[in-house]
């Protein structure tokens, strides 16, 4: 079959990733050792049969945000994600856009913190990655629900308890940290997109908007009201990464705990409530 240079480059990059580095089963017999087409199909949220098309040059104009999705499920240095940029004829984002490539730094230490409940997040607040226990926690996310700041202003559901009060606490701080992003990647047309929708569809971020408040959103001690295991207080701490404004979220509950009890019996059954399709997305959201 026919194919491209970039069909070839991507087809090079999966065959050397091996399942068991992003968190996959490696059972059942494997004709080879890196990643099927279907395995990155999950990974990367786009679909298998697009890939298959890509890796055979019978679809060669992926948009930004596959190849940015394609550079994170493959693990890609920043140097090889500029590459696949230019492979699918487009420019690498600059430095006046919103970073959104997480180093294979930062994904050995997710991998490493697999009984943590753990996600990484752009200066955005957009999900980029999250572990297992983390989806497990906050149930599985998708299209636009993946921002954090879109969801407190338009999504009602949540599985981490709020008062009137500290709701509004947690959407003027991400107002505030939103702008604060905003001067920083003036030329990021996603970000602009996600302030011209919330001005548009939300009375409530348009008033803290025009406050014309600049910070940055910390978080706290939460609770989480999870369908199968109960209610978790659990820390929540936002580290930063120095270069990328990328946030990892993490999750941790005082040893000891009925919390820490509860969190280590997610560890256990979150797979299969995840596997069985019981995430529950209509509440799944935080």
């Amino acid at each position: 079959m026919a194919t491209t240079e970039l069909g070839a480059a991507l087809r090079h990059w999966r065959d050397r990733v091996p399942p068991q580095a992003v968190g996959l089963p490696t059972g059942g017999r494997r004709r080879a050792a890196g990643l099927r087409r279907e395995e990155l199909s999950q990974l990367a949220g786009v679909s298998a049969d697009y890939i298959i098309r890509l890796e055979q040059g019978r679809a060669a104009n992926p948009s930004p945000q596959v190849v940015e999705a394609l550079a994170r499920a493959l693990r890609l240095t920043q140097d090889e994600r500029a590459h696949l940029f230019r492979l699918a004829g487009l420019a690498p984002p600059g430095p006046g856009t919103v970073p959104r490539h997480i180093t294979p730094g930062v994904h050995r230490m997710l991998d490493r913190l697999a009984g943590t409940p753990v996600a990484v997040f752009d200066a955005v607040w957009t999900q980029l990655l999250a572990n297992p226990l983390y989806t497990a926690l906050m149930g599985e996310r998708h299209g636009n629900d993946l921002n954090a700041v879109r969801r407190a202003f338009l999504n009602p559901h949540s599985r981490v308890r709020h008062t009137p009060e500290s709701r509004g606490a947690l959407q003027a701080a991400q107002v505030a940290d939103l702008r604060r992003t905003a001067g920083r990647y003036p030329d990021d047309p996603d970000l602009r997109s996600l302030i011209a929708d919330l001005r548009r569809l939300s009375t409530r971020f348009e008033e803290l908007w025009e406050s014309g408040a600049v910070g940055e959103h910390q978080a706290a001690r939460k609770t989480v009201d999870h369908p199968h295991v109960g209610a978790l207080t659990l820390d929540c701490d936002v580290l930063s990464v120095a270069g990328s404004d990328l946030r990892i979220m993490v999750y941790t509950a005082r040893p000891g705990t009925e919390d820490a009890d509860r969190l280590a019996l997610l560890s256990v059954i979150g797979m299969q409530l995840l596997t069985d399709g019981h995430s529950e997305p209509g509440t799944a959201r935080s």
